[in-house]
């Protein structure tokens, strides 16, 4: 393979003859028609993430064009490309593929390109790091910036043979196949843990769980969290800083991206235990806590509580990320507004919540979700893994 400014650094074996370099003007035309004849064609929007979208089904801030003049719209034809102008900056741009005309805002660029040229292949180009250098450098306008077709015409590529755009749409295409697929088990995963919490704890009225491991007897007791926890009021100025997130539970500060804020005298911080349980008092009604893996020290803000006797912390942290227990969290911190809202360990010990009588039924329920959990983030390496191969390809694979 030749080592030139005009072939990539990966490339397909079989391949190597120069790539041409092309203007957008030469391969591609603008394909928006107005619907003059009012035709009652289904009107599309074009989003960040998915790109071409039906108007109903996108967001709100897209409105609906029930009540709208539709001759002041766009055709779109199948095997068309349009964009947002003022927002192909952060990648709002789609390909249509379906079999019947649509229409889109005529405030959207629309266009097509030659049959020299495959599509896919350019798509992927569009998602490179080298179309946005275009867009920066030719972009236009005072308050808003924008970027219309006549922009457009004026970027530059280098270009393949289309036996070799193909091959590397269909490779690129395959790994967004696989990005796909994950997401999905992903999305499966996470509905399956959301169905979980709600069914393997009792609703309220209810004194058993609607699922439950068959070993397992007998109606789930009413507690005091008081009686499950006290308050763990001990120092260690030494102790490593920790963190309560919403979403990720207890973290140590030196692996997130945040400033540090903390005071440089940790006298008055808080120790933590393993498996103690830690919140945001001020953010509790959030879900702003988690079970301690760690050793360390967390800020005065926060209330740290240590298990009393025999019960697993693990399931209590599952518990308290139920929507129904963060709404007794809410309606039990004090404060006047949500911004003052606090729920300190007065009012934290004397929720009632229902657990198993057998400590053993805690474990199998808090085991059971941390194997679910596992798998989410399993999956949400495999994801980043594979976006990340994506993003390695897009960079070398292109001129």
């Amino acid at each position: 393979m030749k080592k030139n400014n005009k072939t990539p650094k990966l490339r397909f074996s079989g391949y190597t003859d120069d790539w041409e370099q092309r203007k957008f003007a030469d391969f591609t035309w603008d394909a928006g028609k107005r619907n003059k004849e009012d035709l009652d064609l289904e009107p599309y929007a074009i989003t960040n993430e998915h790109g071409f979208i039906r108007q109903c089904d996108a967001h709100d801030d897209f409105g609906y064009m029930k009540d709208t003049d539709r001759k002041a719209y766009n055709i779109v034809q199948p095997n068309s490309f349009a964009y947002n102008p003022a927002r192909i900056n952060v990648g709002s741009i789609g390909y249509y593929k379906g079999v019947e005309n649509v229409i889109v805002s005529s405030l959207y660029e629309v266009f097509q390109t030659d049959n020299y040229v495959n599509d896919r292949f350019l798509w992927h180009w569009f998602k490179s790091d080298e179309f946005p250098r275009w867009i920066e450098r030719l972009q236009e306008g005072s308050v808003r910036l924008y970027f219309y077709y006549d922009k457009l015409c004026e970027c530059q590529l280098y270009m393949p043979s289309l036996e070799e755009q193909e091959k590397m749409a269909s490779f690129l295409d395959a790994l967004d196949h696989l990005i796909t697929l994950h997401q999905r088990k992903l999305e499966k995963l996470q509905n399956m843990k959301k169905s979980c919490l709600q069914k393997m704890f009792p609703k309220d009225g209810a004194t058993v769980p609607e699922i439950r491991f068959s070993e397992f007897q007998g109606d789930w007791e009413e507690r005091t969290l008081g009686s499950c926890f006290d308050e763990r009021l001990e120092s260690l100025p030494d102790g490593e800083l920790l963190s309560v997130t919403i979403g990720s539970g207890i973290k140590k500060f030196s692996e997130l991206d945040r400033h540090d804020n903390s005071n440089t005298d940790k006298s008055k911080y808080k120790r933590v235990c393993i498996g103690d349980i830690a919140y945001n008092s001020m953010r509790m009604w959030q879900g702003a806590s988690g079970r301690s893996p760690y050793e360390g020290i967390v800020s005065p803000a926060y209330t740290v509580v240590k298990p009393i006797g025999d019960i697993d912390t693990q399931f209590f942290a599952y518990m308290f990320k139920k929507k129904e227990i963060v709404h007794l969290f809410e309606i039990n911190s004090q404060g006047l507004t949500s911004d003052t809202w606090n729920l300190k360990y007065p009012a934290f010990s004397k929720i009632v919540v229902r657990v198993p009588r057998n400590v053993e039924e805690q474990s199998r329920i808090a085991r059971f979700l941390l194997e679910l959990d596992e798998l989410i983030s399993c999956t949400e390496q495999e994801i980043e893994i594979t976006k990340r191969m994506k993003k390695g390809c897009l960079q070398k694979m292109f001129v």
